[in-house]
């Protein structure tokens, strides 16, 4: 089924608004308002406001090009070319290189027109203006982000929950079957709302929401201990008291992901077991001391796990 996008809606409304109005105006070229604003469509407000000045100043130091080569020079196709040389790098000075498109439309327009009057530099303007207007006015309006974002919080927070919980399975219980699809689909996650937020966060005017992004980065950072520490899970090849004590704790923090915090809860039942571990007796063979190793090993990286989720709910009180 063939879906239409809001970017695609606001596009043709937007054109056929612009156009209607340069046209109730009586303008020359009323058609090129149509094609400002259609240039002018962005993904969110603060690039649409962005581009828009972008666009704006590029295109007023197109017409100052065009008045200085074609009144000085003529109205000739190489006169293009000459103003483009110099306009350019210009452009590309001033950081206003998003306009060369726009530009180009309001120099060619007076090409056509073979006329650099007051009056027809004012025509050109107005329809500038008139497209970019449009195209502000349509971005104004931008469908929230918030429920997808909560949802895709959800569903990572679910996935997580299935990691850990196939940690702690097999730390009890050894070799079973498990296909890890929650690891690929949770990096996927991470991706898709990444993205998402920066767009939330950007059509945002007044203050900066970053919560999301925030929230996702620190997501992914716990992403990258988890594949260490699943990692160090496969090379554990026989389950042990040790390992049973830990399955135990991993099955608590799995059943607290969310985005509150209880890190700190989990740190201190950490620093328990560390001490309940040093209290046990030593490894008897080698195998074992490799086993309590590995065990070792995977403790700090659930710390850091762990760590990383508190100084991300510190860092926003």
């Amino acid at each position: 089924m063939l879906k239409i996008g809001t970017r695609t809606l606001k596009t043709a409304i937007g054109t056929v608004l612009a156009i209607s109005i340069a046209k109730f105006f009586d303008l020359d070229h009323y058609a090129s308002a149509g094609i400002l604003t259609i240039l002018c469509i962005q993904a969110t407000k603060k690039k649409s406001v962005k581009t828009a000045w972008a666009r704006f100043v590029a295109a007023l130091i197109g017409i100052v090009f065009s008045f200085i080569f074609f009144e000085g020079i003529g109205y000739y196709p190489i006169v293009i070319g000459i103003i483009l040389i110099f306009f350019i790098p210009v452009a590309v000075r001033l950081k206003v290189q998003e306009g060369l498109i726009t530009s180009s439309v309001i120099i060619l327009q007076f090409f056509n027109s073979q006329d650099m009057s007051i009056t027809s530099i004012a025509n050109g303007i107005f329809i500038l203006i008139i497209g970019i207007g449009v195209a502000l006015l349509m971005n104004l309006y931008m469908p929230s982000a918030e429920n997808k974002l909560f949802a895709l919080q959800k569903e990572l927070e679910a996935q997580y929950k299935k990691i850990l919980n196939e940690m702690s399975i097999y730390l009890k219980e050894g070799d079973h079957l498990w296909d890890g699809r929650e690891i690929t689909e949770s990096y996927h996650i991470i991706q898709m709302a990444k993205t998402l937020a920066v767009r939330h966060r950007d059509n945002r005017f007044l203050g900066v929401d970053d919560d999301f992004y925030k929230y996702f980065k620190m997501r992914e950072k716990q992403f990258e201990v988890i594949e260490r520490m699943l990692s160090l899970v496969t090379s554990i090849k026989i389950s042990m008291l040790h390992s049973k004590i830990i399955a135990d704790l991993i099955d608590e923090i799995a059943d607290a992901v969310h985005s509150g915090n209880t890190a700190i809860l989990f740190l201190e039942k950490l620093e328990g077991l560390h001490k309940t571990f040093k209290e046990m007796p030593l490894p008897q063979t080698r195998e074992e001391f490799e086993i309590r190793a590995s065990l070792l090993n995977f403790l700090w990286e659930l710390e850091k796990y762990l760590n990383i989720k508190r100084y991300y709910r510190e860092s926003d009180v």
